[in-house]
């Protein structure tokens, strides 16, 4: 049996409360508003394997969108102003297209998104990151090479639902200030947060791998939390 975790890969087996947990690339979508994958984001950079994936989605970004904003250029400026030595400036305008295309997007990401979209990003990330750590787990004690306590996956899995309705909570709250920050004195409930729950939930073994994801789950946590109060704070 396969289903789809963390963004499209496929793992065998996975437990069904695993399912549920993921914030699937659609609903972040709807959350933020337009594709995550047009926030730049530092953490991006820093990983060499999402840098490149990165780049290369701006290159064909670039190059598709070239023709788009040189070629109404130069039939209607270039062309009638210039006559015959048209072809020379349409050439270095398809030259410069490319980079004017991804300074533009470069500028419009920071007009669009503010630090904390992804800020939030990099924590939706961290937080696919413990749920696929648990599901090695999982594939470890089914294939018995450890043990696992069924209590404390409870409880780390618990922490994780609690964690995605802050992810959740922290998201909204960004997009009601993008799009309107009157409606965040309507709209207190969001920024609410489940830290308290996840404090209350201690594990038998303090140092089990569980007990790791769980300190791992806090931090992620209280991340979520300063977000939220700097938002509010800008408000």
């Amino acid at each position: 049996m396969y289903t789809q975790l963390a963004f499209g890969e496929e793992y065998p087996i996975v437990q069904p409360d695993l399912i549920g947990l993921e914030i699937t690339r659609g609903e972040l979508k709807r959350l933020v508003g337009l594709d995550p994958d047009d926030v730049f984001r530092p953490s991006i950079m820093r990983d060499k394997n999402k840098r490149l994936g990165f780049l290369m989605n701006e290159l064909m970004v670039a190059l598709a969108l070239t023709p788009i904003v040189v070629g109404p250029i130069y039939l209607f400026v270039v062309r009638p102003l210039v006559g015959s030595g048209s072809l020379i400036l349409g050439i270095i305008l398809l030259l410069l297209g490319p980079i004017t295309v991804v300074v533009g997007r470069s500028i419009w990401r920071k007009m669009v998104f503010s630090k904390s979209v992804s800020t939030l990003l990099d924590e939706v990330d961290k937080y696919h990151n413990l749920i696929k750590a648990i599901y090695i787990n999982d594939q470890l004690a089914l294939s018995g090479n450890t043990q696992s306590n069924l209590n404390d996956r409870e409880k780390i899995i618990a922490a994780l639902q609690l964690i995605r309705e802050d992810l959740v909570r922290a998201l909204k709250t960004e997009r009601i200030l993008r799009d309107n920050k009157q409606l965040l004195a309507d709209n207190h409930e969001l920024l609410a947060n489940n830290l308290a729950n996840l404090e209350a939930l201690q594990l038998s073994d303090k140092a089990s791998d569980y007990a790791q994801l769980l300190n791992q789950s806090f931090q992620i946590a209280l991340d979520v939390q300063a977000e939220i109060k700097k938002l509010q704070s800008h408000n």
